[in-house]
């Protein structure tokens, strides 16, 4: 079993370098970081969480990283993985990434202090998610595509929603539509933008850039937005939120201002989260399959853990749901 001290050889660096690197403190380079991360693959090091020189045990747990653990969006998702671990005799613990690569819970998948993760936090980098995926640790992506045959994707058709939710404006006779994105570095956001530029194409609408602004999927990210927009005293015939939450928040600066939804303005949003359907409008949104995708994601881990053959990636379609919110 490959040591620190190998590591270190093998990329040219001290063994404190080493260290640093590993464990993600901000005392190298990013140059440095990559050599280091890259040497650990190669010798396939992986480094205990309890105590590196011991052979690791198993914990019977799964973690599943999340870039925060507030929003209702995630409660179908945790209810979906909840019920494959428990079925498994396996416990769950849901972890906070709010920090990114220094947060807390990069620690459990640098450190392998469970069997295997579920990821879902877009601020986390891709050289942590695949310098820790190994045989004996699988990961299981929702948010992204990373190339390494022990790291598994389940995501949901991104791109599809996008697409629907803008035919659908659309259809309704809407010509300018506005777009509010999540974070620019979230995937999931980028292929909802993308399903609605290739929408608004072919139907020959030309994109307006003052019509897109970009959000955090927060409610108060929607608010900010649907001000500005508001601002220009030049309102598109509709708007495409990329998630419920800031829709919310868009219902509520139309409030403040006057505004009604739909019959001075359309919106739609995108997750379907509990709520969207008792508020005021009920909200149009895309419904994406949370607990599908947390339960699927479950049974591939046990899937490897049992020595099957798994597939590498699935992805699951959306729906549009129609209520009062589109006119």
């Amino acid at each position: 079993m490959a040591t620190i001290k190998d590591v270190a050889k093998r990329a040219g660096v001290a063994v404190s370098t080493a260290s640093y690197a590993l464990n993600g403190v901000k005392k190298v380079s990013d140059a440095t970081l990559q050599k280091v991360l890259q040497a650990a693959e190669e010798l396939h090091y992986q480094k205990n969480g309890f105590a590196s020189d011991l052979k690791r045990t198993k914990t019977n747990t799964i973690a599943l990283i999340l870039r925060d653990l507030s929003g209702p969006f995630y409660s179908e998702l945790i209810r979906g993985i909840q019920e494959v671990t428990t079925a498994n005799g396996y416990d769950l613990i849901a972890c906070s990434a709010i920090g990114g690569d220094d947060s807390t819970a990069t620690k459990f998948l640098k450190e392998k202090r469970v069997d295997g993760a579920i990821v879902l936090a877009h601020n986390i980098s891709d050289d942590i998610i695949k310098a820790s995926a190994n045989a004996d640790f699988p990961v299981v992506v929702l948010d992204r595509h990373l190339d390494n045959p022990h790291i598994l994707h389940v995501e949901v058709d991104n791109y599809q929603g996008g697409w629907i939710a803008t035919e659908h404006l659309i259809e309704k006779g809407h010509k300018s539509i506005a777009f509010i994105s999540g974070p620019k570095n979230s995937h999931d956001s980028e292929m909802r933008y993308k399903g609605y530029r290739d929408a608004l194409e072919k139907h020959n609408l030309t994109f307006q850039s003052r019509f897109k602004f970009t959000g955090d999927f927060q409610r108060e990210s929607g608010y900010r937005s649907t001000k500005m927009l508001i601002a220009q005293q030049n309102l598109p015939d509709a708007i495409f939120y990329a998630n419920d939450e800031m829709a919310i928040g868009g219902l509520k600066a139309f409030a403040d201002n006057g505004i009604r939804v739909p019959e001075d303005i359309s919106i739609i949003g995108f997750d379907d989260i509990q709520i969207s359907e008792y508020l005021n409008p009920p909200l149009t949104t895309i419904r994406q399959p949370k607990y599908e995708v947390g339960a699927l994601s479950a049974h591939m881990i046990f899937q490897l853990f049992t020595g099957e053959d798994v597939e590498k990636h699935y992805s699951l379609v959306t729906e549009l749901v129609e209520r009062e919110s589109v006119k």
